[in-house]
C-alpha cells in the first residue's frame, strides 16, 4: 500500500478533489456511482488507501476486501437489489479491463445481467 497518489483518479475522489456521487463511506472505504454506468445501478467501492488492484489488497490487507464486500452488500440492499440479485466484480490488470489502477469493486444490478461479463463472451481459441 502507498499513500494517496497525486495522479490517481480514485485517490482524488477519496480526497474530495473530484466530484462524485458518494452513496456510502466508512473509515476504510468509499462507494460512489460510476460516471459511465453499465447497469441501472453501477457503484464503485474503493479503499481509501491506495492499492493497485484487488490482488494487492488481498496480500497486504485482506480484511479490507471484507469491508469492500460488506459495503457493496449494504448499498445493494439500499438500492433494492437483494431480492432480484446483483453482481460484484473486480477487474485485476489491463487484460481484465482494469483502467484505473486503484483497487475497486463494481456493484452492478437493477436489470437481468445474464451470464455475460462486460457484454462479451469469448470462446477459447482453437489454435
Amino acid at each position: 500500500m502507498s499513500e494517496a497518489e497525486a495522479d490517481c483518479l480514485f485517490c482524488r475522489v477519496v480526497a474530495g478533489e473530484l466530484p462524485s456521487t458518494i452513496v456510502r463511506e466508512t473509515d476504510t472505504v468509499v462507494a460512489f456511482r460510476d460516471i459511465n454506468p453499465q447497469a441501472p445501478t453501477h457503484v464503485l467501492v474503493i479503499p481509501r488507501a491506495h492499492y493497485a488492484d484487488a490482488a494487492e489488497v488481498g496480500r497486504e490487507e485482506p480484511s479490507l476486501l471484507v469491508d469492500m464486500l460488506n459495503v457493496a452488500a449494504g448499498v445493494a440492499e439500499e438500492e433494492g437489489l437483494t431480492g432480484t440479485g446483483y453482481r460484484t466484480l473486480f477487474n485485476t490488470g489491463a487484460d481484465a479491463g482494469q483502467t484505473v489502477f486503484h483497487a475497486h469493486l463494481h456493484l452492478l444490478g437493477g436489470e437481468p445481467l445474464g451470464g455475460l461479463v462486460g457484454g462479451v463472451l469469448k470462446a477459447p481459441s482453437d489454435a
